[in-house]
Parts: structure tokens; sequence; C-alpha cells
């Protein structure tokens, strides 16, 4: 199932209904019996698991980057 967007043509109504993806979309509204059109908006999506984030893939360089911040605040904060 998924989450379709319509709008009628006519009286502008706005709405979101749950369809199957084989089923055919709305073509006439209930409010005004005005012609309705399926909208395309951004899908949302949920990354899961691993490797999805920035943390996760550290390169080298920022590596060395990081020992060399900590090591330099540490002898700062020693003096």
């Amino acid at each position: 199932m998924a989450i379709y967007e319509y709008e009628c043509l006519k009286c502008g109504y706005h709405f979101d209904i749950w369809q199957k993806i084989t089923e055919e979309p709305l073509k006439v509204c209930d409010k005004c019996g005005g012609e309705l059109i399926r909208l395309i908006g951004p899908t949302g999506f949920i990354l899961k698991g691993t490797g999805w984030y920035v943390t996760d893939y550290v390169r080298k360089e920022r590596k060395a980057e990081k020992k060399e911040d900590a090591s330099s605040n540490t002898t700062e904060k020693s003096s």
C-alpha cells in the first residue's frame, strides 16, 4: 500500500489516500465532482543499518587530523 496525494482541479480540495499500487487512480472529487489529478511529491525513506553515516567511514586523513587536534589540545591545557 502506498499513500497517494490528489488535488481537485475545480475546487482545489487536497487530500492523501492509501491505495494499492495496482489500483486505478481516482478521477472524481467526492466534494464537488470535479476532476482529480494525482500529485507527485518528494518521497521519504529511512536508511537503516551501518555504513550510512559519515562517522561509519572515517577516512585515514580525518583520523590523523583528530589525533593531532587532540594532542595539541592536551598540550595547550597543560601549559
